[in-house]
């Protein structure tokens, strides 16, 4: 079988959840014998081999803008696929939802990735928002089959656009520490911070964290890792908060795997203000790292963490996150309670070797729908 893979940033660029899935995937497909062609971000690579770990590559050129960069990339993706031997299309974001119309056109078999609610994260407001609307709609009107990455997401797609769709998580790998010393470039210690990781945007809710822990009497410091890769007054006004406060400290991106795990593994609680997605592969990642994870209940977290089971939760508002981070600030056994439960959530379902299969009988479903 031969399968391409359209709308990530490229192999192995890992940036996000979409890129995570796609170097996950394709490295397993690889393994079990499946041809797979990803597509590429030109601009993000200065070397550009052809194959890497087996995993076939093309780099086509794009507009190098926030908005318009993917969605120009994707669209010449997907006519450089059509006119290639490949038996599924899989293409990640429900913004390539329009894109469908090319493949059915040439008569390619697809699946499509669709992600979370795209169009009620704030930084899409007015047209953007009605568009990822739009393109999420005509995801279930033009592609051969939908994927969603949890049982509310699918819920969700089921309620407003009718359509069905197969459930198929992200995976988690799960690690040990084995330096903490490298959090001391930061002049951090084991159990003494509180850890945030994400972009600085409105709907991962940084600014809710930052001003929760400020207003708590916690004497540990709060990390904030991520930012975000252009001019943000939103980003701007949270990274400013550390001027009046030492408790704060912004890493900016960690681009280093073992220096960011490390800073996982080491942290007292990890916070996750995450809250459009589905499966968050953040969240997947302090699971497998074994953190305390205080979430934002929102029925994607719950899905995941459970009921106070392998985590807790605060409600969207200050006062919330400052009660919770002292709960969890003045009892350091229950947070290391939840430090010893925290992998048992992570279930087959949450298995890469396991998505991998799913994805399998999904694409040959899909292929054999060709043939028939």
């Amino acid at each position: 079988m031969k399968i391409a893979i359209i709308g990530s940033r490229g192999y192995p660029y890992v940036y996000s959840g979409y890129e995570t899935l796609v170097k996950e995937l394709s490295e397993r497909l690889v393994e079990r014998g499946i041809e797979v062609t990803v597509y590429c971000h030109k601009a993000l690579f200065q070397d550009r081999p052809k194959q890497v770990n087996g995993v076939k590559l093309v780099y086509l050129p794009s507009i190098e803008t926030k908005v318009l960069s993917q969605f120009i990339h994707s669209f010449f993706s997907m006519i450089h696929a059509c006119f290639s031997k490949v038996d599924v299309i899989f293409v990640v974001n429900s913004a390539n939802g329009p894109f469908g119309v090319i493949s059915k056109i040439f008569g390619k078999k697809t699946a499509i990735n669709v992600d979370g609610m795209e169009w009620l994260r704030p930084k899409w407001k007015g047209l953007g928002a009605r568009y990822f609307y739009f393109a999420s709609w005509l995801s279930t009107k033009l592609y051969d089959q939908l994927v969603n990455d949890s049982d509310e997401m699918r819920r969700v797609y089921l309620s407003l656009f009718k359509r069905e769709s197969v459930v198929i998580a992200y995976g988690a790998n799960v690690r040990e520490s084995t330096d903490a010393s490298k959090i001391s470039k930061w002049g951090l210690t084991k159990g003494e911070y509180f850890l945030i990781v994400g972009r600085l945007i409105p709907d991962n809710n940084a600014d809710l964290l930052v001003e929760g822990f400020l207003r708590s009497s916690s004497e540990r410091k709060l990390v904030i890792v991520g930012d975000v890769p252009y001019k943000d007054n939103y980003a701007k006004n949270i990274k400013s908060m550390a001027e009046s406060d030492d408790r704060l400290l912004f890493t900016g991106y960690v681009t280093d795997p073992e220096e960011l795990a490390e800073l996982y593994h080491n942290a007292f609680v990890y916070l996750h203000g995450h809250e459009f997605g589905g499966t968050n592969p953040t969240l997947l990642k302090a699971m497998a790292y074994g953190c305390c994870i205080l979430a934002l209940n929102t029925p994607f977290s719950r899905e995941v963490l459970g009921v106070d089971k392998y985590g807790l939760f605060f409600e969207k508002n200050a006062d919330s996150v400052v009660e919770k981070i002292e709960v969890l600030d003045m009892d350091e056994k229950l947070a290391n309670e939840f430090r010893i439960v925290v992998r048992q959530g992570l279930t087959a379902k949450y298995n890469w070797d396991t998505v991998t299969s799913q994805y399998i009988e999904t694409f040959n479903k899909v292929a054999k729908k060709l043939r028939s």
